[in-house]
């Protein structure tokens, strides 16, 4: 036998309904839900970008197919400035210097992870100074860094050489030499952002659950195995953003090398960057269209290899 739900009655005319059930809440609209008030939080970031990053981007792009004046104004020239650009000799070294730099810069990741993992060590004494010593060079004026590193590597007196000849080993002129200057500056550039890459990989282990690292204690893994098959993988949305900034870094370096080296140095040309080209046309030959084609070229580079790791990320690493 089939039972049929009884209908719903309207209510009489005249009739006001029926107030609901007590226990039932009737949905009122919040007065704050409005799609205005997104808008009003987010504006203020979205005009910082715009007027201090999407448009600086624009304006390069356009005085990039232009030709600065003696005195003043531009002319619309096309695509010269990007013709002579890849026809410049100079071209080739920097990206080449800039490379060479990127790479070296990057060997400080994994050494910033080995000395987060004894820094998250639970029996190490004066783990607190040990982490501000190490954050020091982050906090301290390029420039100063820049002068201190000066006389180290210098040739004559410097406190390298002096080590190295208490050892019985020859000095030489670090930044002077060809051979030698990029290498050097580099080491700076590692040692100078080695605290920041320490700060973001402790966190990061100190998020890793202590249960895990429980379960494998009690499956008899040693603490070799434990690193690379825990700590690692579970450490590595940490890894990827320090690369994806590192390399960034790495690519747009100049400070070092401008207050390093200097334009007279007989290294300038195997540690000459892009960046530094760059300034050489836009500051010393006062040549803006060209300069600006420089950095557009930078930009592409550095968009181009950040897609590439965004790509590759999903081969390696591991999201909880």
């Amino acid at each position: 036998m089939t039972v049929l739900a009884p209908r719903a009655v309207a209510p009489a005319a005249g009739r006001t309904p029926e107030a609901p059930p007590s226990g039932v809440r009737r949905r009122r609209r919040t007065p704050g839900a409005s799609p205005w008030w997104a808008l009003v939080f987010l504006g203020p970031t979205a005009l910082g970008l715009a007027v201090f990053y999407l448009w600086p981007t624009v304006r390069t792009l356009i005085i990039s197919f232009t030709k600065s004046g003696p005195f003043g104004g531009a002319e619309w020239i096309g695509f010269e400035n990007y013709v002579r650009l890849f026809q410049d000799p100079e071209l080739l070294g920097a990206l080449r210097n800039t490379a060479v730099y990127t790479v070296i810069a990057l060997i400080g990741i994994p050494l910033a992870v080995g000395i987060a993992a004894l820094l998250n060590t639970t029996g190490l004494k004066g783990r607190s100074a040990y982490r501000t010593l190490y954050f020091i060079p982050v906090v301290t004026m390029p420039a100063a860094i820049a002068l201190v590193w000066r006389m180290i590597y210098n040739g004559d007196y410097g406190v390298l050489n002096a080590a190295l000849g208490a050892v019985g080993i020859e000095g030489r002129g670090w930044l002077t030499d060809p051979n030698t200057a990029l290498i050097a500056i580099a080491v700076v550039g590692i040692w100078a952002g080695l605290g920041t890459n320490i700060v973001i990989f402790l966190a990061g282990l100190q998020g890793i659950p202590d249960t895990i690292m429980e379960a494998a204690d009690l499956d008899g893994a040693g603490p070799v195995r434990k690193f690379f098959s825990i700590t690692i993988p579970l450490l590595s949305p940490s890894i990827f953003f320090v690369s994806v900034i590192s390399v960034i870094g790495a690519l747009q370096v100049f400070d070092l090398i401008y207050m390093m080296l200097g334009r007279s140095n007989p290294a300038m040309p195997n540690t000459r960057t892009v960046v530094y080209l760059f300034y050489e046309a836009g500051f010393l030959d006062n040549d803006r269209g060209y300069a600006a084609a420089v950095a557009f070229l930078l930009l592409l580079i550095i968009l181009v290899l950040t897609i590439v790791q965004f790509r590759l990320q999903k081969k390696w690493v591991h999201y909880e």
